[in-house]
């Protein structure tokens, strides 16, 4: 009598995935270094994911629905616009170093798959559709988080090497001056 196929522990494979990409790089990712930084076999590893691609878009999208599960988090319900942007300028702020790394290897990934360009380039108008640029406040805003976002890449690459307290001071001032009422702006413990 032929066993049941065990089930394979999807969140287990990527999370071994992601702490493989953390410590060497995206180029150590492989299904057999994955395998056995997960326990279990490559045969499963491919069965989970069919192909390396597909490995590296799972991996990628669970990183983009925690992140906008943060902003939307920071953001509140039904947000406006700018409440939007504000959300994501604080959830960049206070992005630990393994978010940097996880982004590195998005972008990587992102320019191998040119699919996957417009997928973001939607994202990046969704995220900005709640803005009037004729109006000088929704530019500011616009201007920090394009900023914002050209600054997380470059740390990402290590272009950028900024202490976290740099860090933070240059996200809380972004957040300030886009604020209507600089108490309102998004803190760390939002």
């Amino acid at each position: 009598m032929a066993g049941r196929p065990r089930s394979i522990d999807r969140d287990k494979v990527l999370n071994a995935a992601e702490a493989l990409v953390i410590a060497e790089g995206a180029s150590a990712l492989s299904f057999d270094a994955v395998a056995k930084a997960a326990g279990i076999t490559k045969g499963g590893v491919q069965y989970a994911f069919g192909t390396r691609d597909n490995l590296i878009r799972s991996m990628i999208t669970r990183w983009e629905d925690a992140f906008d599960a943060d902003v939307a988090r920071r953001s509140g319900p039904d947000p406006s616009g700018r409440a939007l942007i504000l959300g994501h300028l604080a959830a960049m702020r206070d992005a630990e170093e393994a978010d940097h790394s996880r982004a590195a290897v998005a972008v990587t990934t992102l320019l191998q798959h040119p699919d996957r360009l417009s997928e973001t380039r939607d994202w990046y108008a969704a995220r900005l559709a709640g803005l009037d640029l004729t109006d000088p406040d929704d530019r500011r805003l616009a201007t920090s988080f394009l900023a914002a976002e050209g600054a997380f890449l470059l740390k990402a690459f290590g272009l950028l090497a900024l202490s976290e307290t740099e860090w933070k001071a240059l996200f809380d001032d972004m957040l300030s001056a886009n604020a209507s009422d600089p108490a309102d702006a998004p803190r760390e413990d939002d």
